[in-house]
């Protein structure tokens, strides 16, 4: 089985078409828009602040709420395993790429996030959603329906929590337990289990709302407090930033420490693929999750919630992402150990605080991957609801707590390369819908810009 999702995802991602699509297609969105999404920065902060909310507009939860919700399935274990890989098997040239993919990413997600908005639809029960789906069938009409087929079908597995679950419970073991001689299986793995199970349900189970809500709390807290932790960390290790800085320009290109397959006949080819890959897994920009977030925004304005999201790779990538590298490279862990995963950013924590840092990023890690679970709940049950009706997308919650089960007892490449493999699909019907679309985006930007000075 490991074997046969490896090559799922390899065959999903290995194709030079798909790299065209997500690159070189928010590429295309960034010089057709005229890096309209980067003139408008200050005033997608205001936005998020609520400056021009209004109770009366169409909606469920806030813009704050939107970008925290969309915010806590992203900011996870992405940023800490999924980093971690990336630097373990192509070295500081990884992050790079990772940056590449986050740059043309917030374009991306401005138009993705103001397409959820522009063309909502209503569900069976005749409530209004927005969407990937929602935005194939309203914006390019009925007979692109298959399209969003495809997206929703693939997006019950894409919103599935494995990773998060996999690498926590990989956390709980190196961390917790293993050190204090508690016996390793697969009964603790289940006992890990049983409790995000009855954590997870608590507030899946109530829905868009506490999901925000929780996410609001969360994902601030978390952020601030990763970052004071890593920014100790750089502190503790300051001669040699500069120089691993550096490094991730240097090697973007050399691939001097790159351990995978070459790509099309070249080792860089396949650097430049792990990037966009580990970038894409990290910041969802281009995938058509974060759009199903965006979409429920309480605005009457789709460009308004456009610029908002857009912010999210770069809070995620150009931040979070690099603060994990920054502190793998600079304790040098990533050379001197075989760790992978989460257990190769505890090493480098470990390295710089030997008795607390290991404890203090299991809170993080536990407040990431819990939080990533709430919103991804979301995500699989409005894909549900959008294949077979909103009467029945409750039944999803059943299947996703079924498979926080499964995680814990599954090796982490098998669950980061169905994750990947999945994604690259999702990718196929967001990406051509978004640039066929992008037009009328421009057009509504222009006009909402004309109102705003007026």
């Amino acid at each position: 089985m490991e074997q046969i999702i490896k090559i799922f995802s390899d065959y999903a991602w290995g194709g030079l078409p798909l790299v065209l699509l997500l690159i070189g297609g928010g590429f295309y969105l960034l010089i057709l828009s005229r890096f309209l999404p980067f003139r408008y920065i200050g005033h997608a902060i205001q936005v998020l602040r609520g400056k021009y909310d209004n109770p009366d507009d169409p909606g469920e939860i806030s813009h704050f709420k939107a970008l925290t919700t969309a915010l806590s399935s992203t900011i996870g274990m992405g940023n800490i395993a999924g980093v971690a890989a990336a630097i373990s098997l192509g070295g500081p040239g990884a992050m790079f790429w990772m940056w590449v993919s986050a740059i043309v990413g917030m374009s991306t997600k401005f138009f993705t996030s103001s397409l959820a908005v522009m063309f909502r639809g209503k569900d069976s029960n005749g409530d209004l959603q927005g969407g990937p789906m929602y935005f194939i069938t309203e914006g390019l009409g009925k007979s692109w329906k298959p399209l969003a087929i495809m997206f929703s079908v693939f997006g019950l597995i894409g919103a599935l929590p494995v990773v998060n679950v996999n690498q926590l419970t990989q956390a709980v073991n190196d961390i917790l337990l293993k050190p204090n001689g508690i016996e390793v299986g697969l009964k603790s793995n289940l006992i890990l289990s049983l409790i995000l199970v009855s954590l997870t349900s608590v507030i899946i189970l109530g829905g868009l709302k506490r999901i925000s809500n929780a996410a609001s709390k969360l994902v601030p807290a978390m952020v601030l407090l990763y970052f004071a932790l890593v920014l100790f960390v750089l502190i503790s290790n300051y001669q040699v930033v500069p120089k691993y800085f550096m490094m991730i320009f240097s090697d973007a290109f050399a691939a001097n420490n790159f351990k995978g397959e070459p790509f099309l006949g070249g080792v860089v080819g396949a650097l430049i693929l792990l990037g966009i890959r580990r970038g894409a897994f990290s910041n969802e920009a281009g995938i058509g999750t974060a759009p199903m977030a965006h979409g429920a925004t309480k605005t009457a304005e789709p460009i308004r919630e456009g610029l908002v999201a857009m912010l999210g790779p770069a809070i995620d990538t150009l931040v979070v992402c690099t603060l994990t590298a920054l502190a793998i490279l600079v304790t040098g862990v990533w050379q001197t150990t075989e760790d992978n995963g989460v257990s190769l950013t505890a090493s480098a924590f470990s390295e710089s605080m030997p008795i607390y840092g290991k404890y203090l990023l299991m809170v993080c890690v536990a407040v990431f991957s819990i939080s990533s679970l709430f919103s991804y709940s979301y995500y699989g049950s409005k894909c549900l609801s959008f294949l077979i009706g909103a009467d029945k997308k409750h039944y999803y919650n059943y299947i996703y707590i079924l498979s926080i089960v499964l995680a814990v007892t599954t090796p982490f490449s098998v669950m980061l390369n169905l994750i990947d493999g999945v994604f690259a699909l999702m990718a196929i019907p967001t990406m051509l819908s978004t640039i066929i679309l992008a037009p009328k985006v421009l057009k509504e930007a222009k006009a909402y810009f004309k109102r705003l000075e007026a």
